[in-house]
């Protein structure tokens, strides 16, 4: 039996990762990590999440320890996060928080402690092929896979991880933490962005971090429509929220020129393009001479391209994909690369 670190976030699914290894005799210990002082009302990165794990752990017989990450989590998320909208471009954090926090930092302590394997409650399954590579590979529950926001992940990290719960159901998952008695069973998931706060959202957030910047908003033809006063919070593809309303069309976005304080906006067409510009591209294992589909959301469908010249060539139009979004490669399930759109 293996010496298993997990982090248990104080959700159902890392309450039941760490109950299913336990069950199967590992010597468990949960921690749970501390990465934002700040308000938080999305169901995670709160002190009663905190509590939910600890308490947790205590049903289960299992040690329990917290870990403050925060200052790793400023550098790491907040800032390339309000670095990246005042450049005009649309990051994801939670990618980064797994990147820098989650299989990084915490990684490193569990070297430190000796522990060799960390789980988490991802739903996300580890595969092999046919060279002995491992790969994150699609759970089991579609509806709730995160292989997209796990592609980051090497061999190395990928060998010393375990993901439970990445073989059930959601349902499942639900159905487990209720039979043991788990105190988060009917626990809601957690929504959106753990630092940003409902109330005042990414205004609020960035507002107190950069000067929010007005900008122009105009045709293609290069008429004014209308105006924002904050384009750091406009984005590639988004139609609601540009004060747009009393016109006829329907208006995308397609275009931020944040230097020069413009906005361009078009019809739905006009936010397709046949090839999306990638930097940072990497491959878990090489790049598979196979087609591939490409997913560039989290919960997006995953659409046929191939890879040229550091780019996807997309074998229908897609809608642009914003700058900074993680643009995965998937050869059948599994997550075989990835990148960023430019």
């Amino acid at each position: 039996m293996s010496e298993i670190l997990v982090a248990m976030s104080g959700g159902v699914d890392s309450s039941v990762a760490a109950a299913l290894l336990a069950a199967e005799g590992h010597d468990v210990t949960g921690v749970t990590l501390k990465l934002w002082g700040g308000e938080s009302d999305s169901g995670c990165c709160s002190v009663s999440d905190v509590e939910d794990a600890r308490r947790v752990a205590q049903q289960l017989g299992i040690d329990h320890h917290v870990f403050n990450f925060g200052d790793d989590f400023e550098r790491h998320v907040i800032e390339p996060y309000v670095e990246a909208y005042d450049q005009g471009r649309t990051p994801n954090p939670c990618i980064e928080c797994n990147r820098h926090i989650k299989f990084d930092r915490l990684l490193r302590r569990a070297d430190a402690l000796g522990f060799e394997l960390i789980a988490t409650g991802h739903h996300a399954r580890i595969t092999l092929d046919a060279d002995g590579q491992r790969h994150v590979g699609r759970g089991a529950d579609v509806a709730k896979d995160q292989s997209y926001v796990l592609h980051m992940l090497g061999q190395e990290q990928l060998r010393r991880l375990l993901l439970p719960v990445g073989d059930i159901t959601k349902e499942r998952v639900r159905e487990l933490a209720t039979e043991l008695g788990l105190r988060t069973a009917d626990k809601p998931d957690s929504q959106d962005v753990c630092f940003i706060h409902s109330d005042g959202g990414r205004r609020a957030f960035l507002g107190d971090r950069i000067p929010l910047s007005p900008a122009r908003i105009l045709d293609q033809e290069g008429r004014q429509l209308g105006h924002t006063d904050a384009v750091q919070l406009v984005t590639i593809g988004q139609r609601k929220g540009l004060g747009l309303a009393g016109n006829d069309t329907r208006h995308y976005v397609t275009a931020i020129d944040r230097p020069n304080g413009v906005v361009t906006v078009g019809e739905e067409s006009e936010t397709f393009c046949d090839r999306t510009e990638l930097v940072d591209l990497a491959w878990t294992a090489g790049e598979p001479d196979v087609e591939l589909t490409v997913q560039c959301s989290a919960h997006g469908s995953r659409l046929p391209g191939r890879i040229v010249d550091s780019a996807v060539v997309w074998t229908e139009p897609h809608r642009r994909v914003a700058a900074g979004q993680a643009v995965v490669f998937y050869d059948g399930d599994d997550v075989v690369g990835g990148a960023t759109a430019r």
